[in-house]
């Protein structure tokens, strides 16, 4: 109980903090180049890996900017929002999963020197928007989701470095298929976490 009364006040205090708010159209901004250029560069690596770290990118523009547009609004709101943000979470790591099987019959060993610049690249933008929302992972569903999602972005960017490796050791396409399986994960569950918290966030706000 005293946990929860913590991060309610934690979260109360952000939300009116400017800094926050900042923090967030920083990160918005770097995730959309950061889908660009993965996007890019992975349908020309041929890296699932990095397709699907640019998709993972492109959905944090999307729950920053959702983020920012809740903020202020009561919690049964931010919470709606966070289930939102949640089930997207889950449906990424789903579509990620399925890609990678069909990987597995489909696709040709990618270029690990492409995947390990980009990788390089994207872990760096990552590390430092998680070190700037690290202060803030205890607030409500809505603020835990973006820091989850940070937290899960630089997991996978170390992964995908992981999988360049491989794939420049052995030549074949298995680590990177790997690693795509592995951030698949990483989000199903990261989603299921974001959903349970608002939930049971939800089942506290005030009705309506």
């Amino acid at each position: 109980m005293a946990d929860q009364c913590c991060a309610a006040k934690s979260g109360e205090t952000a939300l009116s903090d400017p800094r926050w708010r900042r923090v967030l159209w920083i990160a918005l901004a770097l995730n959309a180049v950061m889908f660009a250029v993965e996007i890019g560069a992975g349908l020309a690596a041929g890296s699932r890996a990095l397709q699907a770290d640019a998709l993972d990118f492109l959905g944090d523009a999307a729950n920053y900017a959702i983020s920012l547009s809740v903020a202020r609004l009561a919690l049964h709101w931010r919470g709606r929002a966070a289930l939102v943000k949640g089930a997207t979470m889950f449906a990424f790591g789903c579509w990620v999963f399925a890609s990678a099987l069909w990987g597995l019959l489909t696709t040709a060993s990618p270029q690990a020197e492409t995947m390990g610049v980009v990788g390089l690249v994207a872990l760096a933008v990552n590390v430092g928007v998680a070190l700037s929302l690290y202060r803030y992972r205890t607030g409500d569903a809505n603020m835990r989701s973006v820091w989850i999602c940070s937290r899960n972005d630089a997991i996978g960017n170390v992964a995908v470095l992981a999988a360049a490796l491989g794939v420049f050791g052995t030549g074949s396409a298995w680590p990177d298929l790997l690693v795509a399986g592995m951030m698949a994960g990483l989000a199903i569950w990261g989603g299921w976490q974001v959903i349970a918290q608002a939930w049971a966030e939800l089942r506290m706000a005030p009705a309506l």
